[in-house]
């Protein structure tokens, strides 16, 4: 029974990574679009979120492969259990794929504004994984504790570019509000959309994997990041 529990939590923990991953690189592309038509000669910033979204996607890879050597699908969790979901949602009123890009382009309050979620976001991944690479269940998985030592080694460098550019630009930091949206969100999803979704005897797994519809990136080979634990 309790082995049972065990997996159940890992394979949920490792469903709603491996959609906040490739939600992480597929919004990122966005961003990046934003941050070449309006600075196009910042090759210091654009180089840094190129790398942020490589990292993200490697990220995702990762826990691609995790669920092949378990031999199954991930659970179909969706955006509901996505941290920048939510957050762009509360803070744009939009969802990430109604963004409008163009405005984040034209609007420097705007852009100021996504420059701050997208920190807070990775500043408060960086936290948690710092808990999960201390947490019984996970510490069982030699895999796991792999794949979130590499996330834990990457992730301050997903924040910089970011808080460089407001510093450069005399934007604010964050506020305390978009601080206490941030601590919402992480709650709203451990203590209520996690337990509900651990006791749930009807969600199902996912028919294919989150990227067989990125156009540049279907059937990107998993296998060379990870090895099978001994």
């Amino acid at each position: 029974m309790l082995n049972q529990l065990r997996e159940r939590y890992l394979d949920l923990l490792g469903s709603i990574y491996i959609y906040n991953e490739h939600r992480g690189y597929t919004a990122i592309d966005r961003v990046l679009d934003a941050i070449v038509a309006r600075s196009p000669d910042d090759h210091k910033l654009i180089a840094a979120v190129e790398q942020h979204r490589a990292d993200e996607r490697k990220h995702y890879v990762m826990f691609r492969r995790w669920f092949e050597l378990r031999g199954a699908m991930p659970l179909a969790v969706g955006r509901t259990c996505g941290h920048i979901d939510r957050f762009v949602e509360i803070m744009f009123a939009q969802r990430i794929d109604e963004l409008d890009t163009q405005n984040i382009i034209d609007n420097d309050s705007s852009f100021e504004k996504l420059c701050r979620v997208i920190s807070l976001t990775e500043k408060r991944g960086f936290k948690q994984v710092e808990i999960l690479l201390d947490h019984p269940l996970v510490r069982h998985d030699k895999v796991l504790m792999k794949i979130f030592a590499i996330i834990h080694e990457d992730e301050p460098s997903h924040w910089a570019p970011y808080d460089d550019w407001l510093a450069r630009n005399g934007k604010s930091e964050p506020k305390w509000w978009e601080r206490a949206v941030d601590t919402f969100i992480h709650s709203e999803l451990l203590f209520l959309k996690l337990p509900v979704l651990f006791v749930n005897p009807w969600l199902k797994r996912r028919s294919d994997w989150p990227d067989a519809s990125d156009p540049a990136e279907h059937g990107a080979s998993p296998f060379d990041l990870l090895e099978p634990a001994e």
